[in-house]
Order: structure tokens, then sequence, then C-alpha cells
């Protein structure tokens, strides 16, 4: 039995097969229909940059477990692969005209559905870091964030995202695990939904220097 057993509430236990079921069902339902979408942004991708449609990365899931995750590639081929963007020192000159289109759009990430589908993640929980990104992974591990899958979206992705130090992010994951039930994924699925229509509280390559000294670890 995974250990964040220890720390959910009745009523969290209960929830956790609904969330998965609802992670099964609402993968599928958006993989089928928005299939269209997917062909053309495939096309959009290819067309725009010499490289493959899909970005796979190594990241950290449920009980430390990696996975492959999968976005629409958004970046040349020769940029670096295991570098979180807002590290790189320049992360401009490796994005594509059609991946800065993506990003602010979040549109980067919907091949994640087929992640959910399978179960490596869930629709809501901590965002899965990279493999190599130890300081995050260390300070989840404080707050249960790590036995838990990782998301889609998270509480941290609603309240600043690449700006948050390392720990603040991880506080948030931890404060996920504590509140977690339908009606706090449902709040934190429209907070996103608003924010990618508004665009990303996302800083390509600036960030303070708490986090750069951090970041710099992995």
């Amino acid at each position: 039995m995974a250990k964040t057993n220890s720390v959910l509430s009745k009523r969290q236990k209960i929830y956790l097969p609904f969330k998965r079921a609802l992670d099964i069902l609402c993968s599928f339902l958006a993989i089928v229909c928005f299939s269209l979408l997917y062909l053309i942004i495939a096309i959009l991708v290819k067309c725009s940059s010499k490289g493959p449609v899909f970005f796979k990365q190594k990241r950290v899931g449920k009980n430390k477990k990696t996975f492959s995750m999968l976005k629409f590639r958004t970046m040349r081929i020769d940029a670096p692969h295991d570098v979180a963007t807002h590290l790189l020192e320049n992360p401009e000159k490796h994005i594509t005209r059609i991946g800065k289109f993506l990003r602010k759009t979040s549109l980067d990430e919907i091949p994640q559905a087929f992640n959910i589908f399978v179960g490596h993640m869930s629709i809501i929980g901590p965002r899965p870091a990279l493999w190599n990104q130890y300081d995050l992974i260390e300070e989840r591990e404080k707050y249960h964030a790590n036995d838990v899958r990782p998301g889609l979206s998270g509480w941290a992705q609603c309240n600043g995202r690449d700006t948050l130090p390392i720990g603040d992010k991880a506080k948030l994951d931890g404060e996920y695990i504590k509140r977690f039930n339908i009606w706090f994924d449902i709040k934190i699925l429209f907070k996103t939904i608003f924010q990618a229509f508004r665009g990303k509280d996302e800083v390509e390559g600036k960030i303070d220097d708490h986090n750069k000294d951090e970041g710099a670890k992995s």
C-alpha cells in the first residue's frame, strides 16, 4: 500500500477510484473529440521545423517511477533535452514559431491525454518533475506529493508555475495533497482553462536567483 494512504482522509480514499475513472473517461473523450485538432497541430509542427511531431521526455510519476511524457514538439531538435525551459540561458532561440503559440495556449500539453488514459498521469495533480530535478523531487517527498499520480495541471500551476521558487512549488503541491477532492479538482481545472485562454503565467528563461540556484542542482 502506498504510504500516501496514511495522510489521506477517508473521503479522499473513497474519491481516488472515482478520480481514476474520471481520468479514463475524460482522456478517452478528449482523444476522440480532439482528433482533428491533433491532426492539424501535427501538420503545423511537422511543416514548421525539422524533427518529430511529438516530444518525449522522462518524467517522475507516482511513487517516483519514471515514464515518458508526451508533448507536441515546440523546440528545435538541437535544443537541450533534459533541461527545464526556464533554466535555459536563451530559450527563445530554441522555440519554433508554432511552438510559441502552442506553449502560450497550452496546446502543446494535450497529447498527455494518452498518458492520462494509460495511468501515468491524472488530469489534476502535482505537475510531473523532470527525472533530474532532484531538488523538486526531494522537496515534494516532505509533503507526500510524490505518492500520487502527477497531473496535466495542478495547484502550483494555478499559482505561479515557473515563477515560483522550488520550495514554494513543493508546498503548494503538498497543499493539494491535503485538500484534494472533486470540488478542489474542478476549481483547479477551471482556473487552468481560464489561464490557458489568457496565456500561461510562465516566464521563459526568467527566474529569480533562488530558483536558479536550486535548478542548477539538476
